[in-house]
């Protein structure tokens, strides 16, 4: 796969810049008919998402996250809230809105029977100034299967056909779900360039995925969201640094003859640990907290006792997936 170095894929519509939200949602609440009371799957959840920035949406299974985007595309009326995409209520959404907003949505939209080249082709005549269709082939790699059936592709494969689909009518405005699902690392990077390439045309980019490293590489700003409300948000830097009392995770892996003595008598079951987290998985202890230099003295010199060396030992500073099950419950894992 080759990058030229002056893609054609920029909006039609100049950016009026960051400080116009492109998607703004306000109080939004969706409430579907159960088989007993009603399920509230959003309880006034806020957002905004901005030209220029890829703005990221995180939450396990049954958060509301999807209901949520569902809402933003025009593909689910709100029960209440508002939602604006570009201005205009995207559940009455104009014929212009929808050629300004491209989604592209994982195992999913893609007509099996056809071939990629087919169905480029077909979609780039929807629209009055398309993206060359063969640009997009040559920057996704699409050129190799180009004539194969899409029910015969790969996972891989059909997101690159889908990213395609999604970016022929150079979107102002780009949802993406899970982009690099199913992808090689080789493929996974030029994916993530052209999306920061696209983000910096001025294309709002609204991601949403459950691989927290690509939120962490990719995200200008990140929503978390559990139980149909916005539970933290914030940039990846301020996320991970929200709570100045606990800063730092140490992980220890001790050899499997060992193990034991993760729950025999530890320095994190006493007192001095008492406004430390941790818990005990297999062979390795994860502790999160205020774990200043005499802490960590503690926990190593206990860890290296009678010579027996653990296995991995590392401290460093919260991660973007620490935060997440922070907030949406270890159990989310």
């Amino acid at each position: 796969m080759q990058m030229p170095s002056e893609p054609a894929l920029a909006p039609h519509t100049p950016s009026p810049g960051p400080a116009t939200a492109a998607l703004q949602v306000d109080g939004l609440v969706k409430t579907f008919e159960g088989r007993g009371e009603p399920v509230q799957a959003v309880r006034g959840l806020s957002m905004a998402a901005h030209h220029g920035r890829i703005t990221a949406l995180l939450g396990a299974n049954g958060a509301g996250k999807t209901t949520t985007l569902q809402c933003a595309q025009g593909l689910q009326r709100p029960t209440s809230g508002t939602v604006r995409l570009l201005g205009e209520d995207p559940w009455q959404a104009s014929a212009d809105l929808r050629a300004r907003v491209g989604v592209m949505l994982q195992d999913g939209g893609l007509p099996q029977s056809v071939r990629p080249g087919e169905l480029l082709r077909h979609v780039s005549r929807l629209y009055a100034d398309p993206a060359p269709v063969d640009e997009l082939v040559e920057r996704l790699g699409i050129g190799s299967f180009l004539g194969t059936g899409i029910r015969r592709l790969s996972g891989g494969q059909k997101q690159r056909v889908a990213l395609a689909a999604a970016l022929v009518g150079r979107p102002d405005v780009l949802f993406l779900d899970e982009p690099s699902a199913g992808l090689d690392p080789r493929s996974r990077n030029i994916v993530f360039e052209l999306v920061r390439q696209l983000r910096d045309s001025g294309v709002c980019i609204i991601l949403t995925t459950h691989l927290m490293d690509d939120a962490a590489r990719l995200a200008d700003y990140v929503y978390i969201v559990n139980s149909g409300t916005v539970a933290a948000q914030g940039t990846v830097a301020e996320l991970v640094s929200a709570e100045q009392e606990a800063p730092l995770v140490m992980t220890v892996t001790l050899a499997p003859q060992q193990a034991h003595r993760l729950r025999d008598d530890p320095p994190w079951r006493t007192p001095r640990f008492a406004d430390v987290e941790w818990s005990v998985k297999d062979r390795t202890v994860v502790l999160t907290g205020p774990l200043d230099a005499a802490r960590v003295r503690e926990v190593t010199q206990w860890a290296t006792l009678h010579d027996h060396l653990p296995e991995a030992l590392s401290v460093q500073p919260r991660s973007l997936e620490d935060v997440f099950l922070e907030v949406s419950g270890r159990d989310a894992r």
